[in-house]
């Protein structure tokens, strides 16, 4: 029987069990927050570009005629934001629920390899 540490097969159990599924776990956080902030970055360009045109076509108000086609046009507008947010808090759910998915399977993967690594060892250690 030999005391020697076999350095390597340590440190391939370490990275197999912690360090490979901590990148991993990092990488799929890392894009998705890189995808969320891209939708909100988008979300508050487009609401800001509506608000800043709202404001324009007001400023051109000059009488009554323009101020009914323009309160005319808030009713569009309105229902062009409801349905920009519906999609967008759509996007959002879709990319938490891809996140999940994602992180699950990750997970079962780290599993099966840990379990997988734990019985390498235990018969490495009965052969010993």
């Amino acid at each position: 029987m030999t005391n020697a540490f076999d350095t390597k097969q340590i440190t391939n159990q370490f990275e197999s069990m912690f360090s490979g599924p901590a990148r991993a776990y990092a990488e799929l956080s890392v894009n998705y927050t890189e995808k969320l902030v891209n939708a909100q970055q988008d979300a508050v360009k487009a609401y800001s570009e509506t608000s800043l045109a709202q404001l324009r076509n007001l400023m051109n108000v000059k009488d009554a005629e323009g101020l009914r086609e323009y309160m005319e046009g808030q009713q569009q507008v309105a229902k062009d934001l409801t349905e920009r947010l519906k999609g967008d808090a759509e996007k959002v759910v879709a990319l938490q629920q891809d996140f999940v998915k994602d992180s699950q399977k990750l997970t079962e993967e780290n599993v099966k390899q840990t379990q997988k690594t734990a019985d390498t060892t235990a018969k490495t250690a009965k052969s010993a």
